[in-house]
């Protein structure tokens, strides 16, 4: 029989579809299409409003090809299970646990099935990826997530923070290596807030960079409070790990990041940037803003902008603020409009890639390391440790080696580079 998966939301959640992936594949399942398929699994998105419509919509889009199996997982049944359920043709619905026993509800289904756990009382969920046929490749280390961001609805759809098993990371990591593996991504919804009882994300670190054959260890985000010493410590101490660090921003304004309940404040986060920069200077910070939060004037607004220049970030990823039910930004008074919001997003586009650029710019004339990971029309694609994205004229048996260029110019978004 054939499947076809719609994955819909973040990172993680491409993982777990990727797992499921792997699992049906591994099973004599064949991949088929969006258009024909036996099986269809959509794996959904409750983070926004919007979101939140999307998957529904595309439910809805699956069931009319009427195919023999519809599975709804992920984090709109987590959250709205009943809903779901209510759809006709909808036959199997999971939340955010047992989507590595896929297997099983498919070889067993008999009848309607709908499995929600809560999720603020359970244990991680092991999964293993088989990456091995990418240069990158992901591990995940942690899911759920504590903090409680006014915004954000993903406690709920997550539940609370729990890890993989130190002796699992290092296992998994190590196979990957083993099977010609030169970069790692540690992945997760809160990843700096791993732990194995005392045993901490730093620990984690420290033991992952020792692993033999690991050229790169990148981390796919971590909060601005979970770079503690000891974590600065190993950046400083290994060259394992990337000269590249996604740190969330979200506001550049003391008074929203309050509103936001985050957990720091402006002086804090430069502190700690500059703290960085100073054991590693041309390391590349990116990070996430949300603009138009409820209260956020237009002197506010600015504000952030200025404490983007200061600490001159390399890219933004820039998000409007969108209300989710549930939470208690919803709640709050003073909504910005939709013009407003979306007027400030293109302002901070804008200003994102003049300082990529500008942090592109600084690499001109220099040799750098970069992994080749696709081959197209005689030229190499890849990046580099501090996540450069390079072009460089080569032939396609270097896929997957470390290679060394010089930077010659600036092709946006690419450094257009010559073997050395």
């Amino acid at each position: 029989m054939k499947y076809y998966i719609i994955n819909l939301g973040c990172k993680v959640n491409a993982y777990e579809s990727k797992v499921m992936s792997d699992l049906l594949d591994n099973e004599g399942y064949l991949k088929g299409s969006i258009d024909e398929s036996d099986i269809y699994i959509v794996n959904t998105c409750f983070v926004t409003n919007v979101a939140e419509h999307k998957s529904f919509q595309m439910i809805r889009k699956v069931v009319k090809k009427n195919p023999k199996l519809v599975i709804v997982c992920g984090c709109l049944p987590q959250m709205k299970s009943d809903e779901v359920l209510a759809i006709d043709g909808v036959d199997i619905v999971l939340g955010n646990k047992d989507k590595s026993k896929i297997i099983d509800y498919i070889n067993n289904y008999k009848e309607k099935i709908s499995k929600i756990y809560d999720l603020s009382n359970t244990e991680f969920e092991d999964m293993q990826l088989n990456n091995f046929n990418k240069t990158r490749a992901f591990v995940k280390i942690q899911d759920g997530c504590n903090n409680f961001c006014s915004y954000c609805i993903i406690p709920y759809t997550r539940g609370n923070v729990r890890s993989k098993r130190k002796e699992d990371v290092i296992n998994e990591i190590t196979n990957l290596i083993n099977y010609g593996h030169k970069e790692v991504v540690l992945t997760g919804i809160h990843t700096g807030n791993y732990h194995d009882n005392d045993y901490d994300f730093a620990d984690l670190l420290n033991d992952v960079v020792k692993i033999k054959g690991l050229k790169r260890l990148r981390i796919s985000s971590i909060e601005i409070t979970e770079i503690n010493e000891r974590v600065i410590d190993v950046i400083k101490n290994n060259d394992i790990l990337v000269d590249h660090m996604h740190i969330p921003l979200q506001s550049g304004s003391n008074e929203i990041l309050k509103l936001m309940n985050r957990k720091y404040d402006i002086n804090y986060f430069i502190n700690k940037i500059n703290e960085l920069r100073s054991i590693r200077p041309d390391i590349s910070i990116t990070t996430d803003v949300i603009v138009g939060f409820p209260f956020e004037t237009e002197e506010l607004f600015q504000e952030t902008i200025n404490n983007i220049k200061k600490i001159n970030f390399s890219k933004l990823h820039v998000f409007p603020y969108s209300r989710r039910e549930g939470t208690k930004a919803d709640l709050m008074d003073n909504q910005v409009d939709d013009v407003t919001k979306k007027n400030r997003a293109h302002v901070l586009i804008e200003l994102s890639k003049e300082l990529e650029l500008n942090y592109m710019n600084k690499f001109i004339g220099k040799e750098i390391e970069f992994i080749p990971e696709t081959y197209k029309d005689g030229y190499l694609y890849g990046h580099t440790g501090n996540y450069l994205a390079i072009k460089t004229k080569g032939n396609k048996e270097l896929i997957n080696n470390i290679v060394k260029v010089k930077i010659e110019k600036i092709e946006y978004p690419y450094c257009v580079s010559s073997l050395i």
